[in-house]
């Protein structure tokens, strides 16, 4: 079964992956900037406590990390992808991390604040199954008219397939973004009527978990490994 197959691949990478946050430290040593000392103000602290899952101690370990990454205190659609590259070095992510980019960016000015930044961690990496799901769901969406068409869902999956390259071996029948398509929407679209609800698509991830798994953000636990 493909959800079998997907998930061993999974377990085989991230046994071998980093995590995000140790992909930041290795940059910071690279890049040599002393930071260490960027940190929260009280006011800060409780905005982002309220705001995330994270505690006193990680928001300000990642602001640090944050900051000696990007000391102008905002990370930029080209920097966001070339994280991208990294993780996946043996596709091309561009198209993705540029769909992602943009619902990190929740303000849409172009570049991405720790604030939202963090956010949006909290929700991928550690929000509830249902956050999770509306986070996916809005990330497919995108034209924010509250429904996934199966063009929207082409257009996300196709530059699921083109990051992950060669990576990954799909059964004949998913070989194709346009199978793949085909396959979630005769799971999810009980209407059939050529677009998602947030309902259909949130019921159909449950049952089918890779399609969120796939397409979340959720660094901390999946980094593919360099193909030997």
């Amino acid at each position: 079964r493909v959800l079998f197959r997907a998930k061993q691949w999974y377990q085989r990478r991230v046994r071998e992956f980093q995590t995000y946050q140790d992909y930041f430290i290795q940059i910071n040593l690279r890049m040599g900037n002393d930071q260490s000392n960027s940190k929260l103000t009280p006011e800060e602290l409780r905005e982002l406590e309220d705001a995330t899952y994270f505690d006193k101690r990680e928001l300000q370990k990642w602001f640090r990390e944050f900051m000696k990454d990007c000391p102008s205190g905002s990370l930029s659609r080209d920097d966001f992808i070339r994280i991208y590259q990294q993780f996946f070095p043996h596709g091309d992510p561009s198209q993705f991390a540029s769909h992602v980019f943009k619902k990190f960016d929740s303000n849409a000015d172009g570049c991405i604040t720790f604030k939202e930044f963090i956010v949006a961690l909290s929700v991928t990496s550690k929000g509830t199954l249902d956050e999770k799901l509306d986070w996916a769901f809005s990330l497919y969406d995108l034209d924010g008219d509250g429904y996934i068409s199966d063009r929207e869902m082409l257009d996300i999956v196709y530059s699921i397939y083109n990051m992950v390259g060669n990576m990954l071996i799909l059964p004949k029948e998913e070989d194709t973004p346009e199978k793949r398509v085909n396959k979630i929407f005769l799971l999810m679209d009980k209407d059939r009527d050529g677009r998602l609800t947030k309902e259909e698509f949130k019921e159909g991830s449950r049952m089918d978990p890779f399609i969120v798994h796939a397409l979340s953000t959720d660094f901390d636990s999946t980094k593919l490994e360099q193909k030997k």
